[in-house]
């Protein structure tokens, strides 16, 4: 692990101005770039944390509050321990703010977070990767598959509604990408049951696209966050594992 920077920083888009936190390794040089996605509840020091050991492990690492037009990080009130069962009144104001990040407006945003790291001096030349979380999985695939050129790795742990019925579901834009994905399920998830599981697998398999999915035994969605009830301390130790397995192949 190396010295790393962190700082807030603000990306243009087609509809205002997201804020960001960037952290690259201190020596100022350009390194490989990750887009991280964040889960449900928004850009906050534990997510922080994450860009940070991705950043000391070698890379420039962009972590984009991704409801920046309900208003900069922190856009929600949260408790220092997210515990969901014992404050459901969490998702009266998450929930209606999730639901307006359709998958247009998220791929249009994409293309502004993948804009601003390619511009970074911080980035260096090439594609980069991305990594996402809970909803975040779902702004990982959405992206891979829309920028097949600027992206060369991609990976999502514990993310619903991955493979769905509807006409806009992530897993569709499967025959357009490139990149390497990675995906570890949570097995005890009901935004993704295991027909969805099956069909995602089925649809990378038919597009003929690189990737491995695993299925974490024991593991709650959410299991990747370390400041939340669902946390499980095992499976986000493979999740390390695996992704950094994936940056060291990619990079």
């Amino acid at each position: 692990m190396t010295s790393v920077q962190g700082t807030s920083v603000d990306i243009r888009t087609e509809d205002g101005v997201a804020d960001a936190y960037l952290v690259h390794p201190g020596d100022g040089l350009p390194h490989p770039g990750v887009l991280l996605y964040q889960d449900a509840f928004g850009l906050r020091p534990h997510l922080k944390s994450m860009a940070d050991r991705l950043a000391g492990a070698g890379h420039t690492v962009l972590v984009p509050n991704v409801f920046y037009r309900h208003g900069r990080s922190p856009v929600f009130e949260l408790p220092e321990f997210i515990d969901t069962d014992s404050r459901p009144d969490l998702w009266d104001s998450i929930g209606p703010v999730m639901q307006t990040l359709t998958p247009e407006l998220a791929k249009r945003d994409a293309g502004a977070y993948l804009g601003w790291l390619a511009e970074s001096p911080f980035v260096a030349d090439g594609p980069v990767a991305l990594t996402g979380y809970c909803m975040g999985a779902r702004l990982s695939l959405l992206t891979a598959g829309t920028y097949p050129d600027r992206v060369a790795a991609a990976a999502g742990f514990h993310g619903g509604r991955l493979a769905t019925d509807a006409p806009d579901s992530p897993h569709l834009v499967a025959e357009h990408i490139t990149a390497e994905l990675y995906f570890g399920h949570a097995d005890e998830d009901p935004s993704l049951p295991p027909e969805q599981i099956q069909l995602l697998e089925d649809t990378l398999v038919k597009a003929g696209v690189r990737h491995r999915c695993e299925v974490y035994p024991g593991a709650h969605h959410g299991f990747t966050q370390a400041d939340t009830a669902a946390y499980h301390r095992e499976a986000d130790e493979r999740h390390w594992a695996a992704l950094l397995d994936l940056l060291k192949r990619t990079f």
